[in-house]
């Protein structure tokens, strides 16, 4: 579903990723890992369009969408959850919700559906999103991605700030989203949790790789993540 090649974006003259590579497939989930800094967040934000490439492709679904705008990316079904969730406070749950809808694409994500998946946010569906804690901000982001029915969900920072409960009961929901077909790329700062869900983890250091793969041991990946040597 998901092919980038040789990746690079920047802010102004800084490169923040270079030469990234790679590939997720239809129901597949990959999680991006790495310290703060590392490049996640500025990876996850060129492939949905909210970054300019520098250089590389990203190929989705077969077409080359790396000089598309983020509003046609999500039309075609790449949908982020950003990290800070972006809600609108001013408005309701069940309004931020229907701010989807305009890149809604056909499938089996309704609103009824999306509040089946969170009862705590079709309780909260009448109060403001300024009015609500951290973790329900967090399942209505997410809810809010979902009522676009994506084929590609990047998720960044899905746990930061939350508590074990919270977050344990918004990665429940993780099995159900793929079910549907639907990729996930997750940005996650908890490495033990990353590497029970995911099918693969890709490590970045200093905005480049560091360590990719499967079934990767922890020794491994702490090398990867601080840039160390692994022990022998």
């Amino acid at each position: 579903m998901l092919d980038v090649t040789k990746l690079s974006a920047a802010y102004g003259q800084v490169t923040a990723i270079r030469d990234i590579d790679l590939a997720i497939s239809e129901g597949g989930i990959l999680a991006i890992i790495g310290a703060n800094g590392a490049g996640k967040s500025t990876l996850l934000k060129t492939i949905a369009g909210q970054l300019p490439t520098k250089s590389g492709s990203i190929v989705f679904d077969g077409d080359d969408v790396s000089g598309l705008p983020a509003y046609e990316r999500a039309r075609r079904g790449i949908i982020m959850v950003p990290e800070g969730r972006r809600l609108f406070a001013s408005l309701t749950v069940h309004e931020n919700l229907q701010t989807a809808l305009s890149a809604k694409r056909k499938g089996a994500w309704t609103l009824d559906a999306v509040y089946d998946l969170f009862p705590l946010v079709a309780e909260r569906k009448d109060r403001r999103a300024g009015n609500l804690s951290g973790g329900e901000q967090q399942a209505t982001a997410i809810a809010r991605a979902l009522v676009a029915n994506p084929r590609l969900l990047l998720l960044d920072e899905v746990s930061l700030g939350l508590a074990p409960s919270i977050i344990g009961e918004l990665y429940a929901s993780l099995p159900i989203i793929l079910e549907q077909g639907t990729a996930i790329l997750l940005v996650e700062q908890d490495v033990s949790r990353a590497l029970n869900v995911s099918d693969e983890v890709h490590c970045l250091l200093q905005g480049a790789t560091s360590l990719a793969g499967k079934n990767i041991a922890l020794s491994e990946i702490s090398a990867a993540y601080f840039g160390t040597e692994r022990d022998s």
